[in-house]
């Protein structure tokens, strides 16, 4: 049986760890529950371009994502300190629906969880739980935020070449794209 957590009075996303190695999540608080869904860098990534889309859509390009800002440092996201230690729900989605009600004027977003299961001797299954399914609702100005949360996350992480869009660890990188035939260096401006 899925949950409505009903309209939401939190929704952001963070990263947990070091570029490399970080963990992405959305969490959502309402009144009575709150949710913690732990997603692919990917998958956030998506989140942000459908938000984006929807947004420039229904304010017929009023809204449109913000690419870069001059100046300034980046900006650090982390979930709030009175978020609960315990959410009510958390798991690691396997799917997100995010829907516009016109009529109503607000978003819905529907998390579904996924399991892997490892048998013995078997190669891992992924398992979708449909029927555990958790959505809320949320307005258009928490949509903007999310995605420029989001991008904010997404920012934070390791530099990526410019051309085959690999992540950059900070040693030489034979990219792809040169067909392996240049090293492409990451510069260090801090320097300067």
């Amino acid at each position: 049986m899925s949950i409505n957590l009903g309209p939401i009075n939190l929704l952001g996303a963070d990263a947990v760890g070091q570029p490399g190695q970080r963990r992405f999540r959305l969490f959502v608080r309402s009144l009575l529950s709150s949710m913690i869904v732990w997603m692919e860098k990917q998958q956030l990534a998506a989140m942000s371009d459908a938000l984006d889309g929807a947004l420039a859509t229904i304010t017929e390009g009023q809204v449109l994502r913000t690419e870069a800002r001059a100046g300034g440092l980046p900006i650090t996201v982390s979930m709030p300190v009175d978020f609960p230690r315990h959410p009510t729900h958390e798991f690691q989605a396997g799917q997100i629906r995010i829907n516009f009600d016109q009529s109503e004027n607000y978003f819905a977003m529907s998390a579904t969880p996924i399991d892997v299961l490892m048998e013995s001797g078997q190669e891992p299954q992924m398992v979708m739980r449909d029927d555990d399914a958790v959505s809320f609702s949320f307005t258009q100005q928490q949509a903007q935020d999310l995605s420029s949360t989001i991008q904010s996350v997404l920012a934070g992480g390791r530099p990526v070449c410019p051309l085959c869009h690999a992540p950059l660890d900070g040693g030489p990188h034979a990219c792809i794209k040169q067909n392996g035939h240049r090293e492409i260096v990451q510069s260090d401006d801090s320097d300067s």
